[in-house]
């Protein structure tokens, strides 16, 4: 790979730790699925997998630089395409918010089955209190349709989370740190969820000052920007295991 600069570097390093994270964490499903970041410096260059590859394989090098048009403007190993799903879904959200550096969108199980739930995410536990206002996109079968990405981003609107129905879930945040937190957090609100579901006990609700409250306290200006704080140690936990997507 010809010289690039060194925040692109990071943001590859950074991006592929996040590919090899979600695996670990049971967020991965097979060659599919993406996670978009922006190259710093830039407002329409974007970094993507090489569609057919695990997550588990993805390295520095091996992402694919692509631009909001969906031109290719750097791709490692040409016998490799990018997923059309994914240009369209996160080409959407990177040219519409330009507050958001990373992007990144799952199919779990947890995910899906929330997101087939006509009263989706529910306030049940402290972790989905975070997202009270959570976005909700209507199912539109595949999303290979350019027209589509309109409705998207207006559902999106300004908030950093959405489920898409009947499909999974997406967040969208200002560093690759941020969203692997998000996603993270997202997931762990709808795994609780389908257990306390099928659990058949009587589910209990806090009062919506304390969800409101919760909410606020989540706030990246309140408190802290959750992600950054943690980053360093996913990436030692990374490291300790196998450092070979710094490659």
């Amino acid at each position: 790979m010809k010289q690039i600069s060194k925040a692109e570097s990071e943001a590859r390093i950074n991006l592929a730790a996040c590919y090899r994270l979600m695996p670990l964490f049971g967020m991965s499903d097979l060659v599919y699925n993406h996670i978009t970041t922006r190259i710093p410096g830039t407002s329409d260059e974007i970094l993507i997998n090489p569609y057919g590859y695990m997550y588990e394989e993805v390295t520095a090098s091996s992402l694919i630089k692509i631009n909001i048009k969906g031109d290719v403007l750097s791709n490692p190993h040409p016998e490799y395409d990018i997923n059309q799903a994914g240009y369209v879904v996160h080409s959407a959200v990177h040219a519409a918010r330009h507050d958001v550096e990373c992007v990144i969108h799952t199919h779990t199980r947890c995910g899906m089955a929330v997101s087939a739930m006509k009263d989706g995410l529910l306030p049940l536990t402290q972790t989905a209190m975070r997202f009270k206002d959570i976005a909700y996109h209507d199912y539109e079968s595949v999303a290979i349709d350019m027209d589509e990405q309109s409705r998207l981003v207006a559902d999106l609107g300004s908030q950093d989370a959405m489920i898409l129905r009947n499909h999974g879930l997406l967040v969208a945040s200002s560093s690759v740190a941020e969203a692997f937190n998000a996603i993270y957090w997202l997931e762990m609100a709808c795994r609780a969820q389908v257990d306390a579901m099928a659990s058949g006990a009587t589910l209990n609700i806090p009062s919506q000052a304390i969800i409101d409250k919760t909410y606020y306290l989540y706030q990246p200006s309140v408190r802290r920007p959750f992600g950054i704080l943690e980053w360093p140690a996913m990436l030692r936990y990374l490291d300790r295991r196998d450092s070979s997507y710094r490659e």
